[in-house]
């Protein structure tokens, strides 16, 4: 069927005006972007200058599990450097996953449920924008923020890795390829995974507290991301970014059409 765009980006623009005066969601990105963009490269980058080496031998044996190509480039760096690039430029790259996973969840989880609680939900469903309208509107609303939080996050973590790292690095190292592939295809494909499923979930539950904590079992996938690459299970280089990134995309797929089938303003109306 023909979509009204105007309804969809009026629906999406409500809620994002929303979302700006929410202090909890704003807080937990403001905490976030502290701990991940700014607090992660500083640690990472003074331990690895502190420790100088001391620990080189478990290096060595993590590097074992890294592909021939990879390690031929990492064999250059001297025993400082090489804790910096490895971590930073490869290990934790998953871990970022979690910005757009959490947000998106946090925002699509107030996509109904928020409507609900703040009372607003019986006029929303009253307006002359089609069952999917409203759902796809929502859906953006969730989507375009996430994204957008992502990748301004990843411009401070490369800024700070790039300046805290550059005494020892001696040049400006970062992005590898592997986290522009992984913001470029992954990054969106996550955030769309969180939006998805937390507005389904969210026309099921009564509160944003169920609806979000339904969702957080979405981390898990990230965990297992990062567990497969730390233990050489699953390598992310800019290939296999793109092709889990794909992977994503097809599963988003499926949650947005069964969403749209599935939703039903007649049923939410009972509900409110």
């Amino acid at each position: 069927c023909i979509m009204n765009w105007q309804f969809i980006r009026a629906i999406a623009e409500k809620d994002l005006y929303e979302v700006a005066k929410n202090r909890i969601a704003l807080t937990g990105a403001i905490v976030l972007s502290v701990i991940f963009a700014v607090g992660l490269p500083l640690l990472i980058t003074q331990v690895a200058v502190l420790t100088s080496g001391s620990d080189q031998q478990s290096f060595d044996t993590l590097l074992t599990s890294f592909p021939p190509a990879l390690l031929e480039q990492l064999g250059t760096l001297s025993p400082t450097q090489l804790p910096i690039v490895l971590i930073l430029g490869y290990l934790i790259a998953p871990l970022f996953l979690i910005l757009p996973l959490v947000l998106s969840c946090m925002i699509a989880a107030e996509a109904f449920v928020g409507e609900k609680e703040r009372k607003t939900l019986e006029a929303l469903l009253y307006t002359p924008a089609t069952d999917a309208e409203l759902f796809l509107g929502k859906l953006f609303a969730s989507f375009i923020p996430a994204v957008v939080y992502t990748w301004v996050n990843f411009l401070i973590f490369a800024l700070v890795t790039n300046i805290a790292g550059y005494p020892v690095m001696g040049r400006i190292w970062f992005p590898t390829g592997s986290w522009l592939a992984l913001m470029i295809f992954v990054v969106p494909a996550v955030a769309l995974l969180g939006v998805s499923a937390t507005v389904i979930i969210s026309t099921r539950v009564s509160t944003f507290m169920e609806a979000y904590q339904a969702s957080s079992i979405l981390v898990i996938l990230i965990i297992f991301l990062m567990v497969a690459q730390s233990m050489g299970l699953l390598f992310l280089s800019p290939l296999i970014a793109v092709l889990v990134g794909l992977v994503f995309f097809i599963i988003d797929a499926c949650l947005i059409w069964i969403g749209i089938r599935i939703f039903s303003r007649s049923e939410l109306i009972t509900r409110v």
